[in-house]
């Protein structure tokens, strides 16, 4: 296998710090909670968390459309849910990718019949030639072209997460 760097930490870094100033600017007030989808958001909102400037809560749900596989089945399962209420609330999912929008199709209607004050998707990476469902993202961190990344929370088979940069991973060479 090889990897090809696609974004450096250094850019990575740079990107959410953007992010979280305009997320800063974009809640100056009330409730804020941070979803993490696990386990492939757990890098970007730990950055993400640590450059908004006022108090934000963290949760995490795990959810599944992929399987073993390297594209989505079109099924979503919910393997472990958020622990709080969001009644009232602004909700930010964070998310690592944006491929096929199945998965956050799917998870933005289930948030928003929690009652939220808002329901908003910050993702790191964006894939938006591969869209199946419509997603309305408010924050994206880089659009990249369609190639299997892995990296900075993203993995293979669970592998390459720790990785401080995002690659292009090709199985073939």
């Amino acid at each position: 296998m090889s990897l090809t760097t696609l974004i450096s930490e250094e850019q990575l870094q740079n990107r959410v710090r953007e992010i979280g100033a305009q997320i800063t600017a974009d809640y100056p007030d009330g409730t804020l909670y941070l979803i993490g989808i696990l386990k492939g958001a757990c890098f970007f909102l730990a950055d993400l968390a640590r450059n908004i400037e006022r108090d934000a809560f963290i949760d995490f749900m795990a959810i599944s459309s992929y399987g073993a596989e390297k594209t989505s089945s079109g099924e979503v399962r919910i393997i472990k849910d958020i622990d709080i209420s969001l009644e009232g609330a602004d909700v930010l999912i964070v998310e690592d990718i944006i491929d096929s929008g199945v998965t956050l199709n799917y998870l933005t209607n289930l948030l928003q019949a929690r009652k939220p004050r808002s329901v908003r998707i910050a993702a790191l990476l964006d894939k938006p030639e591969r869209r199946k469902r419509h997603v309305d993202v408010a924050y994206v961190g880089f659009r990249i072209p369609d190639e299997f990344v892995v990296g900075y929370g993203l993995d293979y088979a669970e592998r390459y997460r720790n990785l401080k940069e995002v690659c292009i991973l090709d199985p073939d060479a």
